[in-house]
């Protein structure tokens, strides 16, 4: 199983006022290391508000708003509406693949070298950002 990597609307918003990413039209740029990271937007489903079942199963899941669209979400903010139910959600993104994401660049090492994980460049990231 694929991991996915979530990044909160309200991160990505203070990575780039901060300068630490770039947004680009390609996806986000971490900066200084100039590691690309592609994105498609998506939600994180909290909880579903009204009390019913969620029988959708989006409690405590992330999905891509895409795949909500097809289920016929509405999206407002922090709110989402399935059908007749309701729910506290967090907008932000999902990290996609990178195309060649498993090769580093020439110019960077052998190119046998598997390139890391875009949840690793993710916690590198981080942990220079709290450093």
């Amino acid at each position: 199983m694929q991991n996915r990597v979530f990044i909160p609307q309200a991160a990505l918003d203070e990575w780039i006022a901060d300068g630490s990413a770039v947004l680009q039209a390609t996806g986000l740029r971490l900066e200084p290391e100039g590691w690309s990271l592609r994105l498609v937007e998506a939600v994180r489903v909290l909880r579903e508000v009204t009390g019913a079942d969620d029988v959708y199963d989006l409690v405590g899941r992330v999905k891509s708003t895409s795949f909500l669209a097809e289920l016929g979400a509405e999206l407002l903010g922090a709110s989402m509406i399935v059908g007749s139910l309701a729910y506290e959600v967090v907008p932000g993104f999902l990290v996609a693949s990178r195309p060649g994401s498993r090769q580093v660049p020439a110019d960077l090492g052998a190119p046998a070298t598997p390139s890391p994980t875009e949840e690793a460049l993710l916690a590198r990231f981080r942990v220079r950002r709290l450093g």
